[in-house]
C-alpha cells in the first residue's frame, strides 16, 4: 500500500518518517473554510476532511493521510497570525493560561474516508513581552496554529503542563496514526 502525505507541513512529514513510514508528499489546494456554527471541537476533523475530498480519486493500492490542528482558547480559534501584531496578541492572551490543541486526521481509501480527533490542552506560565518579542524575533512563528511550536524555544521554556500528546500539539497525533495504519493493516 502506498502511503500518500497530503501535507506541506515540514514537522508532520518528520513524525511520519520517525513512525517508519514509507509515503509521498502531496499537494493538496483547498480553501481551509468551515461552517461559522460549527463547535470549536470538531474544525479540525472538519478540516482535515476537506483536505481529504478536495484530492484526487484513490487508487486501490494508495491510502491518503491529511491532518489539521486548531487551536483553542476560551471556544475562540487562534489561527496562523497574519503578521507580528497578531502573533503579539495571541501569546500575550494564551500567557499564564490553559488553551486547547485539536488535531484531525483523515484517511482517505478508495473505499472511504476514516477521520479521528486528539486534543490536548497545554498551560503556558506567564510570559513576558520581552520573551513574546524574543521568540517572534527568533522562531517566525507564522505558519503556526496559535502562534507557537511546542518543540521550539517557546514551548520549552514556557509550557508548564500538558495534558495529552505532545505529537498532537505538534501536529500530528502519532499514536492514532500508527493504530489507524495497523488497522489498515500498514
Amino acid at each position: 500500500m502506498k502511503i500518500l502525505l497530503g501535507s506541506n507541513s515540514p514537522r508532520r512529514k518528520e513524525l511520519l518518517q520517525n513512525l517508519g513510514f514509507d509515503f509521498e508528499v502531496v499537494s493538496i489546494n483547498c480553501d481551509e473554510i468551515y461552517p461559522e456554527n460549527l463547535e470549536v471541537e470538531k474544525i479540525a476533523s472538519f478540516l482535515s476532511e476537506l483536505k481529504a475530498n478536495a484530492f484526487r480519486k484513490i487508487e486501490k493500492d494508495e491510502i491518503l493521510l491529511t491532518a489539521d490542528t486548531v487551536v483553542t482558547f476560551e471556544n475562540k480559534v487562534l489561527g496562523k497570525p497574519k503578521n507580528r501584531e497578531e502573533a503579539v496578541e495571541m501569546l500575550s492572551h494564551l500567557s499564564g493560561k490553559t488553551h486547547q490543541v485539536y488535531t484531525g486526521i483523515s484517511f482517505k481509501t478508495s473505499e472511504n474516508i476514516i477521520t479521528k480527533t486528539d486534543v490536548a490542552e497545554v498551560e503556558f506560565s506567564k510570559i513576558s513581552n520581552d520573551e513574546i518579542d524574543f521568540y517572534i524575533k527568533n522562531y517566525q512563528p507564522f505558519d503556526k496554529a496559535g502562534s507557537y511550536g511546542i518543540q521550539e524555544w517557546l514551548g520549552m521554556a514556557k509550557i508548564s503542563r500538558i495534558n495529552g500528546s505532545f505529537y498532537t500539539i505538534m501536529g500530528l497525533p502519532t499514536h492514532l496514526v500508527y493504530k489507524t495504519f495497523k488497522e489498515l493493516n500498514l
